[in-house]
């Protein structure tokens, strides 16, 4: 082999730290972004929001208070009180002594805290007059409800728990039996919330009604129906009326009174969380046309310390001097980066709303299908880069709040040579069935020939496809009596 020195030029591409950043800014949402920002600025000295507000209102008390105490320096008449730039309460608490009393109450924390479901019936078997191998078997039921109280495991299944634990603590007793685990359960079941530890939706429902303070005619009926609850989940109405011999009319009484009981028993202890989504951008109708903006309270406003920067001395080459220019430059990228992720998410979502101008004026069923690649060739980025800029990103229209994701739909074919959005089609199909007979709802079948009516060609399945995805029962299971 021989061995001989050359050049050779190629082209090659690398990601910089600074284009790292951006990408990786540009992916991340608002709430992600301020956790950034504020990770930096807690790292980086000469990084600095700004606060306008805020730092003028403290400059205008400064100079207030200066003008203040100078023209009392400077006046002939020296008042008997100077001003002062703090307070005797400042220093010094107030403490109250035996001759006077204080000036605040003292009150009782008052706080509430949230107890769980299985704490709450808990603090109940232990105010019941059991015995220890019944406190066992009823800890052992706790233990098995799920978070909507059910009892998931078997009567068997719970004895034999107990055993195994009796048997752990070299207990003298007889193993525990399944009829013993029961009249346990039937005494959970009578604590608040009635019907704890049901081993299913029927067996709470029968409970809730054992436990009515009255008998009415539409408990004595519900009572009917839910002996036959087989075909009330199939929603076969005609068998469900031979088998409790109710009248049409009773029957809606009943199901109506059914649906006002509780479906599970732990339905007052969950704790429902409201998720708020701030939006990235704003797209408002102005002298008839629309405007798209960022929203100025999400953005973040940040900047050099003037301080810090003014330390920084060109022929220096200590070790701080260049700490200092090594983080004024990760500061100028970050800001640099961040302003780059605004431009680009501006771009993106003027570029959309220009596609769906008609969605904006006329709502879902006037969507245009539009996918990244479109967006990408008009705007010159790359569909990776679109992708991410339109993850977690929101945006608030006069017809609501969407992720900038839901604009981008596939297209299907129309009769007259044109495309519609999928997310048109499911808006079409959603208004079709909000619009038809509960008594005879309309199949998938038929919700197709209705498209195309419009001009709109999908087969059955693609509808029945629409509708899964928009939570909607099949035809059998929507229809009710009138």
């Amino acid at each position: 082999m021989k061995l001989s020195l050359g050049l050779r030029v190629s082209n090659s591409l690398s990601l910089t730290p600074q284009l790292q950043q951006a990408i990786r800014l540009l992916q991340l949402s608002n709430l992600e972004l301020e956790q950034e920002v504020q990770l930096q600025l807690e790292s980086n000295p000469l990084l600095e929001r700004i606060e306008l507000e805020s730092s003028d209102q403290q400059v205008e008390v400064h100079e207030q208070s200066n003008q203040e105490l100078s023209d009392a320096i400077n006046s002939d008449f020296i008042p008997d009180e100077l001003p002062v730039d703090t307070q005797w309460d400042d220093i010094y608490t107030h403490q109250p002594t035996t001759l006077g009393a204080a000036d605040f109450e003292e009150r009782e924390d008052n706080r509430v805290t949230h107890t769980s479901l299985k704490q709450h019936v808990e603090n109940q078997v232990n105010l019941l007059n059991f015995s220890k191998i019944d406190r066992l078997i009823a800890f052992c039921i706790i233990d098995a409800l799920d978070d909507k109280g059910f009892l998931t495991e078997t009567l068997d299944e719970i004895a034999e728990a107990v055993n195994k634990l009796l048997l752990q603590a070299d207990l003298e007793y007889e193993c525990v039996e399944e009829h013993e685990v029961l009249v346990v359960l039937k005494y959970i079941q009578q604590l608040d919330p009635i019907g704890i530890g049901s081993r299913g939706l029927i067996e709470h429902l029968m409970i809730q009604l054992e436990n009515m303070s009255y008998s009415t005619i539409l408990e004595l009926n519900a009572r009917k129906v839910l002996n036959h609850y087989q075909f009330l989940v199939h929603n076969d109405l005609n068998k469900l009326l031979k088998a409790t011999a109710l009248k049409a009319d009773e029957l809606k009484q009943t199901l109506v009174f059914i649906k006002t009981l509780k479906p599970y028993p732990g339905i007052d202890f969950e704790e429902s969380e409201t998720e708020y989504q701030i939006p990235d951008v704003v797209i408002l109708r102005e002298d008839g046309v629309w405007r798209v903006k960022l929203n100025p309270d999400i953005l973040p406003k940040l900047r050099i310390n003037s301080f810090y920067s003014g330390m920084i001395k060109r022929a220096d080459q200590s070790d701080d001097n260049q700490y200092i220019k090594n983080q004024m430059l990760e500061a100028k990228n970050f800001i640099k980066s961040i302003d780059e992720r605004h431009k680009t998410l501006l771009k993106v979502a003027t570029c959309i709303a220009k596609h769906q101008k008609s969605f904006l004026e006329q709502g879902a069923e006037a969507m245009k299908p539009l996918v990244l690649r479109d967006v990408a060739d008009e705007v010159e980025l790359h569909e990776s880069t679109v992708s991410r800029v339109t993850t977690n990103k929101y945006v608030l229209t006069p017809k609501g709040l969407f992720e900038l994701k839901y604009f981008f739909s596939s297209h299907v074919g129309t009769s007259e040579g044109g495309e519609c959005s999928s997310t048109a089609i499911r808006a079409m199909i959603k208004k079709i069935i909000a619009a038809e007979n509960p008594c005879k709802p309309l199949s998938d079948n038929t919700i197709a020939n209705l498209l195309k009516e419009e001009g709109i060609d999908v087969a059955r399945r693609t509808v029945a496809k629409y509708r899964e995805s928009l939570r909607i029962s099949s035809s059998s299971e929507r229809k009710v009596i009138i």
